[in-house]
Formats: C-alpha cells, structure tokens, sequence
C-alpha cells in the first residue's frame, strides 16, 4: 500500500491509498482510497464529520481498517463472501457523535453502487447505508464499542465467479459487531487481551444466471447468515497469540442452478484461524497462521501463512 495524507488547509483532510496487488499472474495497482474530510475549522456542527470520494466506508468494525492493521493474515469468511473483503464504493458520508458522556455515534451515506455487493450502476447513486454504535470505558483498563450497521444496494449487472454469474436485484446486508479490549497490567503496551465479532445477515431479492452452465435467469429470494469470533492476547510486550472461527450458513439453490457455481450443495462453509506474531516496533510485525477451512463444496483446505508487514514513513495511529 502507497499512502499518502494532509490537511490540505484548515478545513479539509485529503487522504489517497494505492495497492499493489497480484492477481492472475498480473502486477496490477488499485486504487483502495482517495478522499477529502472536512475538518472543525468547515464550521459543521460540532461532532458533525462529511466525506466525500472513494473510502472504506463505517459497516461492521474491520471495514474502515486497513488490511496491514487487521489481526489476522486474511479476512473472515463473511468478509470475503458479502463484501470481497472490504466495502469502498464512491460516495460521500455523513456522521455525527451525540454530545453524551459515552461515546455514541450515527451516520449514513450514499455510493455510486458500482462495486461489490452492488454493481453495474446506470443511475449513479443505487446505494446508501445507515449505521449507530455506542461505547466506553469500564473502569480504567477495560474499554468496549457495539454498532449495528445497514447497507442497501441495487445491483443492476453485479458479476462474480470470473465474470460467468449475472445478479440483477437488491441486496440489502445487516450487521452487528462487538469489540472489548482489556489491559491487565493497566498497560496495553505491556499486556492486553482485545475480543472481537460481527455478525452478518444478506437478504437478496432478483435473478441468477450462470453463463457457464447455459441458464436462463433464475428468481432469487432468500437470505444468509455469517458471523466470526476472535481472540488475540498479548502476553509479552512484542509477542501475542490468536484464534478466530468464521462461519457461514448458505442459502438452498434455486432449481435451476443445481449443480451450478452458485449451488453451495447443501455445505455451510467454516474456518478456524490461530496465529501467533512478533512485533519488533510499530513500523514492522511477522506473523505465522494456520487456517483449516471446510469449504461449501465440503473439501477440505488447510493452509499456513507466513505474514510480515512494514511500514516506511510517519503514519497516523490506528482506530480503536
């Protein structure tokens, strides 16, 4: 990731993030992020933020995050299925944090809905999204944060599976997370434990059609379920373990795609993740994982990753 940011005076931030990314054999550059926020000096409200542009936008928690700052060396089955691992259409957002002794939070936005869950927009604005979350501090080393998030998209041409699978219809993704973090030592740089979940539900309504099978268009109605579960320790200044399990529970395939690429044949896919990494500094961190997924065709993949990642520069701290 190439990242770059500024106030570009005292009323705007701008903010610009480009991947490098191999994908079939191809060195290819996407570009992740490019936005501008206002700042207090726009003269908003107070607690009143707008962004406008191309942004991991608010729903669920590991959405606005950056893959480089996730706990573990991939997404979660939900991420993957319901957003190809993180939701950053164009558009614009507004959010406001409620003047309360606890922290709390609405928001909304509208997107272009050109990119996944929506898709092949020809009206320009076919997505919007809604989200609330409230949180504090329990005593002084405990901290925690709920949010429920909203996500409705019109996909007038969405493609996936290489491009052979057609959706036309609505989707419309609810979800929940949860997150608490817990300093022993009353130092989280010594000692911290940081539990973590989303839950997700998708309720699509249109048609199907699989080119590759040769099917005409299917009607789709239905909804899924998936959900994740994690747990990282620090138990030493630089060294800390974790173990996540992520499941989804797949919806029957119409008649007509029986047998098809869309077909999950009865199979609800899961994975359980564990990890362990070592963090010599803030700029640099390498992590060993290994994932034993059951996959929705029921076979079974078992896989080790090896993980490090650097970072080169003056960066702004993570979000909570």
């Amino acid at each position: 990731e190439l990242n770059f940011s500024a106030n570009v005076d005292d009323k705007f931030l701008g903010s610009l993030t480009a991947a490098i990314v191999r994908e079939e054999s191809e060195d290819k550059v996407e570009l992740e992020e490019a936005y501008m926020q206002t700042l207090p000096g726009v003269g908003l409200p107070e607690g009143t933020r707008a962004t406008f542009g191309r942004k991991f936008w608010t729903l669920g928690y590991m959405n606005e995050h950056h893959a480089h700052s996730d706990d573990f060396a991939d997404r979660p089955l939900p991420y993957r299925v319901y957003l190809n691992k993180a939701f950053n259409d164009d558009g614009m957002q507004v959010s406001y944090v409620l003047p309360t002794d606890f922290y709390a939070e609405i928001g909304g936005g509208a997107f272009r809905a050109d990119e996944f869950p929506a898709g092949g927009s020809v009206q320009g604005m076919g997505a919007w999204s809604a989200f609330a979350r409230i949180g504090g501090d329990i005593a002084d080393y405990q901290s925690w944060r709920i949010g429920g998030y909203y996500l409705n998209s019109d996909a007038a041409d969405r493609k996936s599976n290489e491009d052979m699978v057609t959706f036309i219809g609505e989707s419309r993704l609810f979800a929940a997370d949860f997150r608490y973090t817990m300093a022993p030592t009353g130092n989280p740089r010594q000692s911290e434990l940081i539990l973590q979940a989303e839950v997700f539900q998708r309720s699509e309504g249109g048609t199907y059609q699989d080119a590759d099978a040769g099917t005409g268009r299917i009607t789709f109605d239905d909804a899924t379920r998936g959900w994740y579960a994690q747990g990282v320790y620090k138990f030493a200044p630089r060294w800390r373990i974790g173990a996540r399990y992520s499941r989804m529970d797949t919806a029957a395939a119409p008649a007509g795609l029986v047998g098809s690429a869309l077909d999950p044949g009865g199979h609800d896919p899961q994975t359980i993740s564990v990890m362990g990494d070592w963090t010599n500094s803030e700029f640099g961190r390498i992590r060993l994982q290994y994932n034993h997924e059951e996959l929705s065709s029921g076979a079974d993949d078992d896989q080790f990753i090896l993980q490090y990642v650097m970072s080169i520069g003056a960066h702004g701290a993570h979000a909570y």
